[in-house]
């Protein structure tokens, strides 16, 4: 029964996604659909409703008269039913057993983290779901759709955090590298600078929160202004190995065919590694006890990093020239 009410609550979730992102190309991503999906579904529930929308601006998918109307009473509807259907889920959970949900943005360290914590909680169900903004995840952890999740904080591109969510530092400062094709002209040098790449085209993922921001700024500190394409990382990979593109990449980031991870000369782009959950009181036993413990999930998932980072060369060659910096997050040992 649950389930046939969410997929009537999927429309107005879908109208509240195109006016959060302001695209409908963002929102089809954050929804797990394709743009032609969503596309038909909003052309659908216009239908429905009588009336457009949204109207396509230069600035994005902006809601019409009509559409802000429905958002107004879509808003408090789709908040019900998520919050509804993760706690009827929590409970069937906690009835089988043990659970734990985690989630993440992306990184190298995400499958030895969960290697580690379904060694230490062998028991318990563990899921995992992967979502390009840090912001969609922190929004589950409040919502009660995830328990654990490990984001990054673009530096100068703040988080919004809920009410109800709890941050932990991994690391507080981790430089990101480039990368690009090793054909490059400038792949075999060790550590390259923004104004050798100042030409060259810089992809970056719209849909991961602050990333352009970031690198805009910058950008703009370096005073240059390169062109930029919009893809995601998937996309990324394989025009970066043929040459077309270069862009940001995770220290962490493993070794392909045809392309090479390189530092940027003063590490000018770095995010804030957090793992997030859910606030508990003083005294109070979570639902999900003793899995969901915050000091044990840390720990593992600083082992899984430590694991990534030591087997990166480029990564492990920065760390021996910083071993006299206490920027280091922490000690990395062979």
């Amino acid at each position: 029964m649950l389930r046939r009410v969410e997929l009537e609550v999927r429309h107005l979730r879908a109208l509240c996604a195109i006016a959060d992102t302001g695209s409908v190309h963002k929102a089809a991503r954050q929804l797990g659909m394709t743009q032609p999906s969503l596309t038909t579904q909003l052309r659908r529930i216009e239908q429905a409703v009588g009336g457009q929308l949204f109207s396509r601006e230069r600035t994005g998918s902006i809601p019409t008269p009509l559409g802000k109307f429905v958002l107004c009473r879509a808003r408090p509807l789709v908040a019900e039913m998520t919050a509804l259907v993760s706690e009827a889920q929590a409970a069937a959970s906690r009835a089988g057993g043990e659970y734990l949900r985690i989630g993440s943005t992306g990184s190298p360290a995400v499958p030895g983290w969960l290697r580690r914590l379904r060694a230490r909680f062998p028991e318990a169900d563990t899921t995992f779901h992967m979502d390009a903004s840090a912001h969609t995840l922190l929004r589950m952890i409040a919502s009660n759709q995830l328990d654990a999740v490990f984001v990054h904080e673009v530096e100068g591109s703040p988080l919004r955090i809920p009410d109800g969510v709890e941050l932990h530092v991994l690391v507080e400062r981790e430089p990101q590298f480039v990368a690009l094709s090793a054909t490059h002209p400038a792949a075999s040098r060790p550590v390259l600078s923004l104004a050798e790449l100042a030409h060259e085209r810089w992809m970056v993922d719209p849909t991961a929160d602050g990333e352009w921001t970031g690198l805009r700024r910058v950008f703009t500190e370096a005073g240059i202004s390169p062109r930029v394409v919009h893809g995601d990382n998937l996309a990324a990979a394989d025009l970066v190995a043929a040459g077309e593109v270069v862009a940001p990449c995770q220290p962490t980031a493993p070794a392909r065919p045809g392309r090479v991870v390189r530092p940027l000369l003063g590490d000018p782009l770095a995010v804030r590694l957090l793992l997030a959950t859910r606030e508990t009181t003083a005294g109070a036993v979570p639902d999900t006890a003793p899995v969901i413990e915050p000091a044990a999930l840390l720990a593992d998932l600083e082992a899984a990093y430590r694991e990534v980072a030591w087997a990166s060369d480029a990564y492990r060659h920065w760390y021996q020239r910083h071993d006299d910096s206490s920027s280091l997050p922490f000690t990395v040992v062979a």
